[in-house]
């Protein structure tokens, strides 16, 4: 087909564009806040060298996913292939934030050393990045495809959905009804007046109403008291800072927090693989990934300490009508927001409750397809491979009552007794993708007799347990740390093992009291002719 059969923008570009958009917008947002209180770095460095960087990144990445995009589409002849969403990695946001750049600041006071912290916490995420596209491909041929969703709907429907549930039900005069009329428009793929996409919609009734009866008097919508300055911060390699962070010993004493980051990135990114190619559109593992971890170099190289990822969500942007456009166009718009100092512009005229609905749709979606996509058989191994994500999600409510509470996990703990395992609650949110995906391979190689593989993935666990990439943890007054080390957590070390050998014993078992085809023909043969 001629370019012209495909449109760099089509009509659901403008919805799929709202979704990612406030994406990335909101952790551009939260590197501001929690940049400064946290890791005390002063605005010059946030939107001079910080924002620039992470928008070049953002830039790059999704102007790269917008041409694999319409690539694929020629090439199949199809006119309904997505990009897949990217941005900034939300979870290496808040890790790098807390577990790096803000201990490194209160122990030194000194925000550039916290800044170039993160710095080589980012380089070293896109190094693994960059090396796991060559092992991708590996990876995700040997995985159940069960296993690959189930840790995504799990994160969907806790860590994405149910935090914005809550803040659009707590106030529901101005989100409740942008929501579900994007629930309702995007599930029953209904037309509005006048041809209008859903999310614009949507987005605009709630901003009309949150406007509205802020005139009238009521306070339901406070706009953001974040100034606007505009000022041109243009992109400006790092490379001293770069090379002072790596040659310097503050970052390094971090490898637990980044080694385990940088891998779920990559698991994470072949999971958002396997789900767009459940949802229609298969893209190459080695190339994706390998653009993915060039975004993040680049992002280090150009002043932001913060990786980038293929994001969740690909069905839902596509359900949406999403193609390339939207992608390219997020690129553009966030890096010129960041270039000119207007980040905090949208969000001052945009009440957040009135966008959560895509949000939510999204993460919605990607529950539903991950047990629509896999054989109905393994409905069993997705259930169980979204309790870890239903634990870190628990942990985290139990961590922000208690702080409310003017106390600590570490002092409350000993009080649960019986009524609250939160031992357990951590030990299972502890690495909680990786645990995800082993307990729901297990099962489905279970279910499907292949009882030798299950085996492996069941010493995969215990040597994951052994080391303390899962499980292991340090309840300390600062909060759960990670426990690296030697039979870090013994009990699941045991679990596991016993659990492959059980599997393995019955494996030789079925291949032994198992009737041999070949020897079984013959007498089949002769009942057949009797």
């Amino acid at each position: 087909m001629s370019p012209a059969t495909h449109p760099w923008f089509v009509r659901g570009d403008i919805d799929g564009f709202f979704g990612l958009f406030l994406d990335n917008l909101l952790q551009l947002m939260v590197i501001s806040v929690l940049g400064g209180t946290v890791c005390g770095l002063p605005p010059a460095l946030i939107n001079g060298r910080i924002l620039p960087g992470a928008a070049l990144s953002i830039l790059v990445g999704n102007l790269f996913y917008a041409w694999q995009a319409r690539r694929l589409a020629r090439k199949t002849g199809r006119d309904d292939v997505t990009a897949l969403p990217y941005g900034i990695n939300t979870p290496s946001v808040m890790a790098f934030i807390f577990l790096i750049m803000g201990p490194v600041y209160q122990q030194t006071k000194n925000p550039t050393l916290a800044w170039q912290a993160g710095l080589l916490a980012c380089f070293l995420s896109g190094v693994m990045e960059f090396i796991g596209a060559f092992c991708g491909d590996w990876l995700r041929r040997h995985t159940p495809r069960a296993a690959l969703l189930s840790a995504l709907a799990g994160v969907a429907v806790t860590l994405i959905a149910m935090g914005f549930v809550f803040q659009l039900f707590a106030n529901p005069v101005v989100g409740f009804f942008p929501m579900m009329l994007i629930l309702i428009g995007y599930a029953s793929r209904i037309r509005l007046p006048l041809n209008l996409p859903i999310g614009l919609a949507a987005v605009l009734l709630g901003t009309l109403i949150a406007w509205g009866l802020r005139f009238a008097g009521h306070d339901f919508f406070q706009p953001s008291t974040q100034p606007v300055a505009f000022h041109f911060y243009p992109f400006i390699p790092v490379f001293h800072d770069l090379a002072s962070s790596l040659s310097s010993g503050i970052g390094w004493r971090f490898l637990a927090v980044i080694f385990p980051m940088g891998l779920f990135t990559v698991i994470g990114s072949l999971q958002n693989l396997e789900s767009a190619e459940a949802a229609g559109d298969r893209y190459q593992t080695r190339s994706s990934l390998l653009a993915n971890g060039i975004g993040t170099l680049c992002a280090a190289c150009f002043g932001s300490a913060f990786p980038t990822t293929l994001y969740i969500g690909h069905p839902g942007w596509k359900a949406m009508g999403a193609r390339a456009g939207y992608s390219a166009a997020n690129g553009i718009i966030i890096s010129l927001l960041c270039v000119f100092g207007g980040v905090s512009l949208v969000l001052h005229y945009i009440p957040m409750e009135a966008t959560l609905g895509i949000l939510v749709w999204i993460s919605v979606i990607m529950t539903a397809q991950a047990f629509q996509e896999t054989p109905k058989a393994h409905a069993l191994a997705v259930a169980i491979g979204l309790m870890p994500s239903l634990a870190i999600w628990a942990l985290l409510l139990i961590e922000a009552s208690i702080r409310a509470a003017g106390s600590t996990l570490f002092q409350t703990a000993p009080r649960f007794g019986a009524d609250l395992f939160v031992h357990g609650v951590i030990a299972l949110s502890q690495g909680f993708i990786l645990t995800s995906m082993i307990l729901a391979a297990i099962i489905a190689h279970s279910i499907d007799r292949e009882l030798f593989k299950a085996a492996l993935w069941s010493f995969a666990g215990a040597l994951l347990s052994a080391v303390g990439i899962i499980h292991a943890y340090d309840l300390t007054a600062q909060g759960v740390q990670n426990h690296f080390g030697l039979l870090a957590a013994p009990g699941f070390v045991v679990g596991y093992a016993l659990t492959g050998c059980a599997l393995l014993g019955l494996h030789f078992r079925d291949r032994r009291t198992r009737p041999d085809p070949l020897t079984q023909q013959p007498a089949a043969v002769e009942q057949e002719l009797q």
